[in-house]
């Protein structure tokens, strides 16, 4: 099976003013991050759309959406999760003949430039970054779910097993809680309750 890639030709663009397009499906992304081959895969085919436009010297406007399905695990269980993401893009570009792959650097203004070198431009890397700043850092399959046993690794979500049975795991925020309570107690209890019983020497 043949993975498409996510590309858009500047050639002419480079050339003369005017705009370049690109559209496409997308059923995974794959990018580099930290000099390493990553792999994001969609539940779903993925949908982009982009236009570049020229505006001065060597600098150009990229828009468009991309619309997708993440797969991502459950915090708790690991059970598959599917997140959709929606992303209305708007980034600078600038073309530079010696960036041999396209990254993303800071302007002194604090907005993101998108570097490039090939006008035969790879969106993926690009495309990742951005899903990936906009995708939750965790999610749940369900807000109820009760994770996976610590001993055993069962999912706690088909019912208990032997270990969370006979030994139930306690909540650390209840425990916390109790403490709290047990040292308010504590405080309020009378300094000299102690010197009650002590018999003093009548004068």
């Amino acid at each position: 099976m043949t993975i498409q890639t996510p590309r858009i030709h500047l050639g002419t663009l480079l050339r003369q003013m005017g705009d370049a397009e690109a559209s496409g499906e997308l059923t995974e992304l794959r990018y580099e991050q930290g000099k390493e081959a990553q792999t994001m895969r969609f539940a779903e085919p993925a949908f982009y759309e982009i236009s570049v436009n020229a505006l001065q010297g060597n600098e150009f406007w990229l828009q468009g959406h991309f619309e997708a399905t993440l797969e991502m695990d459950c915090a708790r269980c690991l059970r598959p999760v599917e997140v959709p993401i929606e992303l209305k893009l708007g980034t600078l570009m600038r073309y530079d003949p010696a960036a041999t792959t396209p990254y993303l650097e800071e302007a002194d203004t604090g907005e993101e430039i998108l570097v490039f070198g090939d006008p035969d431009l790879n969106l993926s890397n690009y495309l990742a970054e951005t899903t990936l700043l906009e995708a939750p850092l965790s999610v749940l399959h369900d807000d109820a779910c009760r994770g996976l046993c610590q001993v055993c690794g069962h999912d706690l979500n088909d019912g208990p097993c032997e270990h969370s049975a006979g030994v139930p795991i306690e909540d650390d925020s209840e425990r916390f809680l109790e403490a709290q309570h047990d040292g308010k107690q504590h405080a309020r209890q009378n300094p000299f309750k102690s010197l009650s019983g002590l018999e003093l020497p009548d004068e």
